[in-house]
Formats: structure tokens, C-alpha cells, sequence
């Protein structure tokens, strides 16, 4: 039986922190197996805490004892888990805590901390599928008090490590650029002033790696999920798109379905391109196990690289949970492909 430690929560920031925890409940229902894998939860609040509860429910969270970083890691050490599932979404849970786990030798599915690293910087990451053959916008960095720099309108601005469209504006006029970098300032240090790509189609590719029957493994590309795009009253995507809040005050995540999302048939003449644009930035960035692409498909066809989302949740509407039930991949053996391995990457075995 695996040993299997779901690490959620944020060390700051609440909003990123309830955001881990809404996908990790889902997450932990979806693929909880008795029979194959023993459970555990490791939770990070904004304050630095850890805490282990039973479940994630407020009530769980509360009745936890709060440790120490120092308390924490010798309680792991005692828990001894096999494998960690990373359910952490602001740039240290992606970064500096999955290291944590590479210092301790448990192995970590999905990316590296190295490659989430640049994965998260939208700058450094264009620079590199870039440099892998892929087709990015023109875009230049601009940083607080910095004179935004003559670029052709329209253009989109976006924080430079920032997600789920946080900060994101779409400038057509010049008057605008300056409320638009303040809009990106709030959620970076730095925003990415990139040439608008007409609104064609907006995409998303998933790229899993997976063991060949005769040995080593292959790349494979799933279903595209597109998003509703227009010229006039659609552009870009927002906020509002991905993320809601109930009348509680509830985070909870934009359904799809009702024109918000849908899989794109794989004789559509876009999936070869996008396909091959996605193989290679997977392979530029040097990811591990999985990963998300989005890309903008202009009027002619032509597909550019926007950003990459290398982490999975797996939960049941994590996007590349959803992209592999196309191809009758369920969650549950996604899950399991994947934690076994990241289990036999274990120093030692």
C-alpha cells in the first residue's frame, strides 16, 4: 500500500490557500482507494503553520495542532510517506515546498520545483518554448516605475507570475496602459506587455507521460478544451470565467458546459498543430509526468503559446483529469499512473 501525502494550503496567501483546499476535497474523494493507498494531508496556512488533519473540513483544519516548520518536517519524517501530491498553488507551495520534499528524498508527482519555477514566470518561459521551435507574441517586461515601452496596441498586459487571469487587461487604447499595469502590479512585480493575438480560437493542450508496455515512456497529447473568444465582447479571458463565489461567500469554480468550455474533436485541422506546438514546449521546459498549454489560435490557424499550468490536481474538474476522461483514461488510473511513478523515482528503489 502507497503512502500518500496530499501537501495543500498557502504559505501567503488565503485566497490561493482556499483554492488548494477547494481542489484537493474534490481530490481526495475522487481518487481515495483503501485497498491501494493510505492517505495523509499536510495543510500550510498564510501564517507559516503547518497542520495535519484528519480531513479538510473547517472543523478538521481547526482541531489540528499548529507546528512549526521545524515540528513539521520531523512529524513527516514519522509519517514517511511514499509519494507527495502537490495541491499548492501560489509560487512557494510550487516551488520552494515541493523542494522540501526533494531535500527530504520523498518523491514529488508531477514537475520539478526547477521547472515550475519557470513555468510560473510568464517572461522566462515564453523565452524557453521559444527557444524550442514554438511561435510566441511579441512582448516585453516592464517593472514598477519603468516607462512602458512603445509597442503596437493592442496589447495584452498580465502580471509576470500571476494565475487564473488575476491582473489581466486587454489595452487598445494608449490612455489605458497605465490603469492596466497598476491592475498588473497588484498581483506581481513585474507585468508581461505581450502583442494581442486576434481573437481566433483560445486553447488548451494536455500532455501526459506514459509508460510504454516494452518500456520507457511516450508523450501523449489529449483532447484540446476550448473557450469562447470574440472579437467585440469576448477578447480575452477573466476572472469571471474561471472562478464564482456563492451566496456564502463560497469559492467555487466556473462550470463548464453552457458555452463556458468544450472539447474540440480530434479531426479538427487545429489539434495536429496544436498538438506539436504542445510536445515541444513540454519537452523545452523539461516537464515530468504532465502538463497544460494554452495557447491563442489566430484567424489563419496558427497557434501561439500564452502560458503553462504544470500542475493537476486530479480532481474530478481539474482540466487534465477532464481531458483524459475523454480518452477513457479516469481519474482513478490517472491518479495511479501517476503516483506509482513518482514512487519508483524514490532514492533508493
Amino acid at each position: 500500500m502507497l503512502r500518500v501525502l496530499h501537501l495543500v494550503g498557502s504559505p501567503t496567501d488565503e485566497f490561493l490557500a482556499e483554492l488548494s483546499r477547494l481542489y484537493a476535497r474534490d481530490a481526495l474523494e475522487a481518487v481515495a482507494d483503501p485497498d491501494r493507498y493510505a492517505f495523509t494531508i499536510a495543510h500550510v496556512s498564510p501564517d507559516g503553520c503547518w497542520r495535519f488533519p484528519a480531513t479538510l473540513t473547517d472543523a478538521a483544519l481547526v482541531a489540528a495542532p499548529a507546528l512549526d516548520v521545524g515540528d513539521a518536517i520531523t512529524h513527516l519524517r514519522e509519517l514517511a510517506p511514499d509519494v507527495v501530491v502537490p495541491q499548492m498553488f501560489c509560487l512557494p507551495g510550487m516551488t520552494s515546498y515541493r523542494a522540501l520534499f526533494d531535500v527530504l528524498g520523498v518523491p514529488v508527482v508531477g514537475n520539478a520545483p526547477d521547472v515550475m519555477a519557470v513555468g510560473a514566470d510568464k517572461p522566462r518561459a515564453r523565452a524557453v518554448v521559444a527557444h524550442g521551435g514554438v511561435d510566441v507574441p511579441d512582448g516585453v517586461v516592464v517593472r514598477p516605475g519603468e516607462d512602458p515601452p512603445g509597442v503596437t496596441l493592442p496589447v495584452v498586459v498580465k502580471p509576470a507570475d500571476s494565475d487564473n487571469s488575476l491582473g489581466v487587461t486587454l489595452v487598445r487604447r494608449p490612455e489605458e496602459r497605465g490603469p492596466a499595469l497598476a491592475a498588473a502590479f497588484e498581483h506581481a512585480g513585474a507585468a508581461l506587455v505581450e502583442t494581442y493575438v486576434p481573437a481566433g480560437r483560445e486553447v488548451r493542450c494536455g500532455v501526459i507521460e506514459r509508460d510504454r508496455p516494452g518500456g520507457g515512456t511516450e508523450l501523449v497529447c489529449l483532447p484540446l478544451e476550448e473557450y469562447p473568444v470574440d472579437a467585440d465582447t469576448a477578447p480575452i479571458r477573466t476572472p469571471a470565467d474561471k472562478l464564482t463565489r456563492d451566496d456564502d461567500g463560497g469559492l467555487g469554480l466556473v462550470a463548464k458546459g453552457d458555452g463556458k468550455a468544450w472539447t474540440v474533436d480530434v479531426d479538427d485541422p487545429v489539434t495536429t498543430a496544436v498538438w506539436e506546438a504542445a510536445r515541444r514546449c513540454y519537452v523545452a521546459l523539461g516537464c515530468r509526468d504532465y502538463g497544460l498549454f494554452d495557447f491563442r489560435v489566430d484567424p489563419d490557424g496558427r497557434p501561439w503559446f500564452l502560458e503553462a499550468g504544470l500542475y493537476c490536481s486530479f480532481a474530478r474538474t481539474s482540466v487534465v483529469v477532464m481531458m483524459a476522461a475523454q480518452v477513457g483514461i479516469g481519474v482513478e488510473d490517472l491518479f495511479a499512473e501517476m503516483v506509482t511513478r513518482a514512487a519508483r523515482r524514490r532514492v533508493g528503489r
